[in-house]
């Protein structure tokens, strides 16, 4: 069963992004492309609030799951 984490690897902020291009198996740079334009879409400080919902949900990855070097 597959759970999404934040990302311990592919992280600017919080690992949101990452985790959610790691669950989906996509560049985290599209994942982020695709963030700022909603934000700038619908407006920031919904998708800001979403991000720190997100943030405080959503568990960081274990370090055995993270790939190595």
């Amino acid at each position: 069963m597959r759970r999404l984490y934040r990302s311990l690897t592919d992280r600017k902020i919080a690992g949101i992004c990452g985790g959610i291009a790691e669950y989906n198996n996509l560049d985290p740079t599209i994942v982020r492309i695709v963030i700022v334009t909603l934000a700038l879409i619908t407006g920031l400080v919904p998708c800001i609030l979403a991000y720190l919902i997100a943030w405080w949900i959503v568990p960081l990855g274990s370090k055995s799951a993270a790939p190595g070097p």
